[in-house]
């Protein structure tokens, strides 16, 4: 098989998954759906794997696969750049894809919506892969809309249920404020570079380093900053960056399958992709890339902070991704974008890890989110226990887990910037993995620890509403004891914790201080020397390891998780006292900083009155009332008047003739 046929596969299988799920799987069953949906992300995983080691080899591709569209000198093109970054977004991308299909007959094994579901994440899966084997921006604008909307159709697969249809349109609608900005930054590419493909972008760029654009007249701006900033405001919306953040923890609403996909290794992580794939236009800007490291620290540490205060298992996960996407960003900010992918790739594997570990609970609670309603959970679900536990250390950057890796790195390229604003972002870096620490391990504690809570569970809460309207949602005081989830979703814990492990100690040193990325990645050492500070201070995997535990970082995540101790373990009362204490400032974390409150009423709220004011007044009274009712009105008195006239005797018409006779002959008389 060569070697173009097997890029063609990835995509593809997939997607023929999909359409045969989604168009014939009431005639194929549930076994059919699930079936030939896995064996496509199978397919896929296993040609990325193949791919990867040819890529190792030193074989890259850059060319157009399909001709969309000619039209003078432009062409539209499908085309695929398959290079290291590439590589390894394909094997996370169908590696987690993978794992989530398996899962997901466990989870969803009493949903009517089965094989609907299975169609859907396996359309999203080549979404992602188009996405990032693009070798052009129109064929990353298709995969990046295209995951936008597959990301409604799973947000609200729950359709019946009015906070999943908010929480899918919340979703979609913050999107396309991003898009908007990705589409006029593509548009300028266009407008200025005369190609959009990537290669001619990248190799016309420093040639337009110095041309500037008026905005606004009088107003210079440098044409790289602008159409950075506009790229990145795409990544703001899909990444979900600050403050378009907001749809993200709203998409809880979705079957817990789908967070895994899309908040840990795939929709989400597109936007730090893109960024680091324009690695050659964001070095012509410091501007662009301040910018994007004050976002990015604002994201990091803030949206930690109300990780602190969730009480829902999957949204305490949700809070964790937007912060660790800060970090990505943060790491993207300080040039250091082999870094950013890095950690984009271990998260991918704890924080699908943590989603499915959280799904796993949420079996075994019965459909049960609320971490208040648990405790004690260690000694009915073991596996999903200790897979929980290895997600959550890998996550506050414990040495020798692969998020240490990742993470301190970030961390150390932040310290090592001189760009303006990386003070702020060192500072935000740093106390953020106290907060990761507290929050990661408040979840475990009450989950797995501590007195069991759920026998009484049904006395003292009112449980969430079933999500589907099937029969899993009874209260738990009917209910056997939590038991361990089937095979079908522990394996997929299993196989996601060993890279959650290993994934730092086998990839830091060629990844971050090899030649792995080669050209890929477009770094401009003099002006931005944080990777090089890196290199400097690189010994091995092992002797970070050491220099680790010794280091801030460490001590803080220590504190956070002694905290959560202390606080949930040792002094339960506490928690509640100083919520009590915290007064207005818990009320600001429980509001999430007024954002929804704020978009509620200024967007959705201004929306509804201008759309009322205009059919108030455009709709009832010009269109209905002047145009439509108005022109009946006036011709019904017009024929009133005429009426009159008519009254059926000849000396009346003889006289009206005689009269008219005299006006015209006056008229051509003149």
């Amino acid at each position: 098989m060569d070697m173009k046929t097997l890029y063609l596969t990835v995509p593809l299988a997939p997607l023929a998954g999909a359409i045969i799920a989604g168009l014939f799987g009431r005639a194929i069953g549930r076994v059919g759906a699930h079936t030939v949906t896995i064996a496509g992300v199978a397919i896929a995983f296993l040609a990325s794997i193949l791919i990867f080691q040819d890529v190792l080899a030193g074989n890259t591709f850059n060319g157009p696969v399909y001709t969309w569209l000619t039209s003078g000198d432009l062409r539209l093109e499908i085309g695929f750049l398959i290079d290291p970054l590439t590589a390894v977004m394909m094997l996370v991308v169908t590696f987690v894809s993978l794992c989530v299909h398996v899962y997901t007959i466990g989870y969803m094994a009493d949903d009517p919506g089965y094989q609907r579901f299975f169609s859907y994440i396996a359309l999203f899966t080549f979404a992602m892969l188009m996405l990032v084997m693009s070798n052009n921006f129109l064929q990353l604008f298709f995969g990046w809309e295209a995951v936008g909307l597959v990301s409604y159709l799973l947000i609200g697969f729950w359709y019946t249920r009015e906070s999943a249809i908010y929480a899918n349109l919340k979703a979609f609608l913050v999107n396309r404020v991003g898009d908007l900005g990705f589409l006029l930054g593509i548009g300028l590419i266009w407008v200025h570079f005369g190609t959009l493909d990537y290669a001619e972008v990248f190799q016309k760029a420093p040639q337009l380093a110095e041309r500037t654009i008026s905005l606004i007249q009088g107003y210079p701006w440098a044409l790289m900053t602008v159409i950075c900033i506009l790229l990145f405001i795409g990544a703001m919306g899909k990444s979900a960056q600050f403050p378009l953040h907001v749809w993200l923890p709203d998409s809880m609403e979705g079957p817990t399958p789908i967070s895994a996909l899309i908040h840990a290794a795939t929709m989400v992580t597109a936007g730090i992709f893109m960024v680091a794939r324009m690695s050659p236009l964001f070095e012509l800007s410091d501007t662009a890339l301040s910018f994007v490291l004050v976002i990015g620290a604002i994201t990091a540490l803030f949206m930690g902070f109300l990780g602190m205060v969730q009480n829902d298992i999957k949204r305490v996960v949700a809070y964790s991704t937007l912060s660790q996407l800060g970090y990505m960003t943060v790491a993207l900010g300080v040039s250091a974008y082999s870094v950013a992918i890095f950690h984009l790739m271990t998260h991918a594997f704890f924080k699908a890890l943590l989603f499915l570990a959280a799904g796993s609970v949420i079996i075994g609670m019965h459909h049960d989110q609320d971490i208040r309603n648990m405790g004690g959970l260690r000694k009915y679900m073991p596996i999903t226990w200790i897979t929980l536990l290895i997600g959550s250390l890998a996550l506050i950057g414990t040495p020798g887990l692969s998020g240490f890796f990742s993470k301190d790195s970030i961390i150390l390229a932040t310290y090592a910037s001189d760009l303006w604003g990386s003070g702020f972002a060192a500072f935000a870096v740093t106390a953020g993995v106290f907060v990761t620490a507290f929050y990661s391990f408040r979840m475990y504690f009450l989950v797995f620890h501590g007195p069991e809570r759920f026998r009484h569970a049904h006395d003292t809460h009112d449980h969430e509403a079933d999500k589907n309207g099937d029969a899993h949602g009874h209260h738990h005081g009917g209910h056997a004891a939590p038991h361990e989830s089937p095979w079908v979703v522990t394996v997929p814990l299993i196989l996601l914790a060993i890279p959650s492990i290993y994934a730092g100690w086998a990839y830091i040193e060629p990844m971050l201080f090899g030649d792995f990325f080669g050209s890929a990645i477009v770094v401009n050492h003099a002006a931005h020397p944080a990777m090089q500070s890196l290199a400097e201070q690189f010994h091995g995997a092992g002797a970070m390891v050491l220099h680790g535990l010794v280091s801030l970082p460490f001590w803080l995540a220590v504190a956070g998780v002694a905290t959560a101790w202390y606080l949930y373990m040792v002094r339960r009362d506490l928690p509640e006292k100083i919520r009590r204490k915290a007064g207005i400032l818990y009320t600001i974390l429980e509001r999430k900083y007024g954002f929804d409150d704020f978009n509620d009423w200024f967007f959705a709220g201004g929306a509804r009155l201008v759309g009322g004011r205009l059919w108030r007044w455009g709709d009832v009274f010009a269109i209905d009332g002047v145009l439509v009712n108005g022109t009946a009105r006036a011709v019904g008195r017009l024929a009133a008047v005429v009426r009159s006239l008519q009254t059926g005797y000849i000396y009346h018409y003889a006289f009206a003739m005689i009269i008219g006779v005299a006006l015209l002959i006056t008229w051509f008389v003149d």
